[in-house]
């Protein structure tokens, strides 16, 4: 007799999913994603943010922490730990946090601290071979964190982001070495070759990373630069002279990212300043597509969306104001037909901190804890932005429906996340042995 048919049947679930949420790429970049996909239970649960989305959406935990309009805040929207890094811009001062919103939306805080909490047990386990017991206390000392860190700002206000000053433990000799060994002129060291002609992106020198557009895609590019995004830039850099930006070259950007590879994404080199040969800006320009989360909203959710933000390009630039502390100052959009593309500065101290190289359980939980603190912060952001006639009503909020069950709080997102993780181990199993 054959059995009825059902929907509960996981591996045929995430097969789907995943063949649906690839559809649009072509054959090559399916397989380099797959490829990719393949390599780790991490790795694959970085790349299907869709399954993560989709398994929570309506999940009924949420409202026992939250689940209100008060709890809602600007969400990283793909919260995992090598979604932290050092970054740096404009000051080119070395800092260390979330600095990635491309799937940022508007939400409850839980999305992103279940997501974080699972990322580490994935991560503990696979990079920093941690013991249970020693990836159950770091993520005690995570979620503990994130608390203390909404408690102790109750009113609203935000310290600043972790930065050569303020890193403690594993963090301290980590941006110290990205601050020593990373500079402007070593991007463009890498990233570009300086010829009789002037400076030009190393297309030829990096075939692996970089490739030549065609005519008419980069007269479109150079287009957009120079007319559409100069029109959506706020503050000093709106004013900058005509010649700022300037289109030196331009290149379509190759293999970047997991969740993200398939996407059109290019490097634009422009003028900058006059005043030193490291002068040069090279903007990385981005395709945007709604966040994961908006595929799960009905109909009248989506109108207001869209009510709200013209186009995703706009969605990014507002969720980057809102969380970011040192909001790029490079940061706009612009279209390529009814494409849209968001625009920043690419980092010159853009590096991940290698989990691998942890060693014991100690150094880990003194991770954990500046992981779980930063997210806190990027939400207390995110929630001045959403209430900025009373910036603490978030922070308020969140601790006024953990109070007085903090340690089931814990127990629920640790039990949750060791839960999860197995079932990414096992969804990953499913896809390689699809392969």
């Amino acid at each position: 007799m054959t059995p009825p048919l059902t929907r509960h049947n996981r591996p045929r679930q995430v097969l789907d999913a995943i063949a649906a949420a690839n559809a649009s790429l072509d054959d090559d970049d399916r397989e380099a994603k797959y490829a990719k996909l393949a390599e780790s239970p991490y790795r694959f649960f970085r790349g299907t943010n869709h399954l993560y989305w989709s398994d929570v959406w309506h999940d009924w935990r949420f409202a026992l922490y939250g689940g209100l309009p008060e709890t809602q805040t600007w969400l990283q929207g793909d919260a995992h730990v090598y979604n932290f890094g050092a970054y740096g811009h404009h000051d080119d001062a070395v800092r260390y946090g979330m600095d990635d919103f491309d799937d940022a939306m508007v939400g409850d805080y839980q999305y992103d601290l279940w997501r974080l909490a699972i990322s580490l047990v994935l991560d503990a386990r696979e990079n920093a071979g941690l013991s249970r017991k020693g990836i159950d206390k770091s993520l005690e000392t995570l979620i503990e964190a994130y608390l203390d860190e909404l408690d102790d700002h109750a009113e609203g206000e935000v310290p600043g982001a972790v930065n050569l000053e303020t890193a403690k433990g594993p963090l301290e000799p980590f941006l110290e070495k990205v601050a020593r060994k990373e500079s402007r002129a070593k991007m463009l060291d890498k990233w570009t070759v300086l010829g009789d002609d002037g400076r030009r992106l190393a297309v030829d020198e990096r075939p692996e990373k970089l490739a030549r557009l065609p005519a008419h895609l980069g007269s479109q590019l150079r287009k957009a630069v120079e007319e559409e995004y100069r029109g959506t830039l706020r503050g000093a850099r709106a004013e900058a002279e005509e010649d700022h930006f300037r289109v030196k070259d331009m290149a379509r950007r190759l293999d970047a990212g997991t969740g993200s590879l398939g996407l059109d994404r290019y490097y634009v080199l422009i003028e900058g300043g006059r005043d030193h040969v490291h002068d040069d800006v090279i903007l990385d320009v981005k395709q945007q597509t709604a966040p994961e989360g908006w595929r799960l909203m009905n109909a009248a959710e989506k109108r207001d969306w869209r009510r709200a933000f013209a186009h995703e390009g706009a969605r990014h630039a507002a969720a980057f104001t809102a969380i970011a502390e040192h909001p790029d100052i490079y940061l706009g959009w612009l279209h390529l037909g009814d494409t849209v593309f968001s625009v920043r500065e690419r980092s010159p101290f853009k590096e991940d901190f290698p989990t691998h190289k942890i060693d014991g359980d100690k150094p880990y939980r003194k991770l954990a804890k500046q992981w779980g603190r930063i997210l806190a912060r990027e939400h207390l952001r995110g929630g001045q932005a959403l209430n900025p006639d009373d910036p603490g009503t978030f922070a308020r909020a969140v601790t006024g429906r953990v109070e007085g069950g903090q340690e089931h709080f814990v127990d629920m997102i640790s039990t949750l996340a060791f839960s999860y993780a197995d079932c990414v181990a096992r969804d990953h199993a499913t896809f390689v042995e699809s392969r």
